[in-house]
């Protein structure tokens, strides 16, 4: 049998238009969160009086029965099912008859729909965090072996003064701590119960909506109808974060990119996250984190999406919102995608420390001389430009700034001594980052026992 059409209508669907109206192929994905719902709305149904303690024993028995018989492929939806509901609805009341027909009573697709997409989405921020913090544990791990490893800190893409490895790795370690934040808001934002709001207005059961948003694991229910049906906030937060997300890892793919090249030759990239060429045959291309890149506008796009879809649409629901589930799936798939890929490329990656240490050019000390010369009581504006000068005439000679004779310094200035000299080993510019959340070594030692602490805070919380 099919779930039959409303009396209202003459005439069925037009075939185009049931392609069209068909959400299949975006919800159903949601069957586990269907009938776990449906579930919960039964006996929420048997509270109220509007099934007997029969009924509801039928439509709990049935649902399972159709749990399993969707894992194991036994039921799929047919062309007559417009989405998962329906499908799941229908074949329930072909297995218990019309006990399952009274299941739909006192709820609508509206409030139903949003419900389960609530569910869902708390499982899928869960599995997310807990990629993201694999993640984190792989750039301490890795981090944790560089402390000393030198390397240029670029501005502008131009090498600025030296860090370490480790302060570079860790930069990633803090973003994706805030994307961890950014998600756990959206989970919470998932906490709100939908269910009982009916198609817009209410009920006219009085079904202890409380009580269902308990046993399926919400903080609360909300408190108005209309809102309840027609918001979509949770599911803009949690784009956003993803959008973040995939901003960070594009940036961690766009300089592994760039540091696989011959140019940089800062890493060697694993050959299980690597690509060939179909024509030359010497290559190896970054292929993993090129697609790292090309993950943040594909979440930016979900987002901007979604919130199309929502500008200007007046309450309360509208079958526009059906699309949420396109660009909500949409960046789910593609984080799903790409994190395990992530977590492998880091542990795999290898990192040339000697190339890295070559990069560190005698001009890096620059900052590190004006600071000298600070520290010697002149004023850092006529420090910057002393130091600026002397940049200028070892580029003019085309030696570096630590072969300058002291007698030549000091005709800059008479607080030159040869002091000046130790500022040049990459390894002493290090260790003069002594600010908190600085590169030398002893800072980032901190840093690292802080982000452990931050990890486990996480995983405690």
């Amino acid at each position: 049998m099919t779930v039959a059409r409303s009396g209202r209508f003459a005439e069925g669907r037009a075939p185009s238009f049931i392609t069209l109206n068909s959400s299949l192929a975006l919800d159903w994905r949601l069957w586990r969160e269907d009938i776990e719902g449906s579930t919960a709305h039964a006996r929420a149904l048997r509270g109220a009086g509007v099934l007997s303690a029969q009924e509801l024993e039928a439509i709990e028995t049935g649902l399972a029965a159709v749990g399993r018989e969707i894992e194991a492929g036994e039921f799929v939806p047919g062309d007559a099912d417009e989405d998962v509901h329906m499908a799941v609805e229908r074949r329930l009341t072909e297995l218990i008859g019309d006990a399952g027909a009274r299941l739909h009573t006192a709820r609508s697709r509206n409030d139903q729909v949003v419900t389960d997409v609530r569910l869902h989405l708390r499982r899928v921020v869960e599995r997310q965090d807990a990629a993201l913090a694999g993640l984190q544990r792989v750039l301490l791990e890795r981090a944790g072996d560089h402390v000393t490893t030198v390397m240029p800190a670029y501005t502008h893409l131009q090498r600025a003064q030296v860090t370490s490895l480790a302060q570079h790795l860790l930069a990633y370690f803090w973003m994706l701590d805030r994307d961890r934040e950014r998600l756990a808001a959206a989970r919470e934002a998932c906490l709100e119960l939908p269910l009982g709001a009916g198609a817009a207005v209410g009920l006219d059961f009085d079904v202890d909506r409380q009580a269902v948003a308990g046993e399926l694991g919400f903080a609360r229910v909300a408190e108005n109808s209309l809102d309840a049906v027609a918001s979509r906030d949770f599911v803009v937060d949690y784009l956003a974060a993803a959008a973040q997300i995939g901003t960070h890892l594009s940036r961690l793919g766009g300089e592994l990119v760039l540091w696989a090249t011959s140019e940089f030759g800062f890493v060697r990239l694993p050959d299980a996250f690597s690509g060939g060429s179909s024509i030359m045959p010497q290559k190896k291309n970054p292929d993993a984190a090129e697609l790292m890149r090309a993950a943040a506008p594909r979440l930016a796009a979900d987002l901007g999406g979604l919130l199309g879809v929502l500008h200007g649409l007046p309450l309360a629901y509208n079958t526009d919102l059906r699309e949420d589930k396109r660009y909500l799936f949409d960046a789910v798939d593609c984080l799903d995608a790409i994190l395990p890929v992530v977590a492998g490329l880091l542990e795999g990656v290898v990192f040339d420390k000697a190339r890295m240490a070559a990069a560190c050019d005698p001009y890096l000390a620059a900052t590190d001389v004006a600071d000298y010369l600070v520290e010697k009581g002149v004023p850092f504006r006529e420090a910057h430009h002393l130091t600026g000068a002397l940049v200028r005439r070892c580029l003019d000679a085309g030696e570096p700034l630590v072969q300058v004779p002291l007698d030549e310094l000091r005709t800059l200035s008479p607080v030159f001594d040869d002091g000046y000299y130790a500022l040049h080993d990459a390894a002493a510019q290090l260790a003069r980052k002594a600010s908190r959340g600085g590169s030398s070594p002893a800072r980032v030692r901190e840093q690292l026992e802080l982000a452990h602490a931050a990890l486990e805070a996480r995983l405690a919380g």
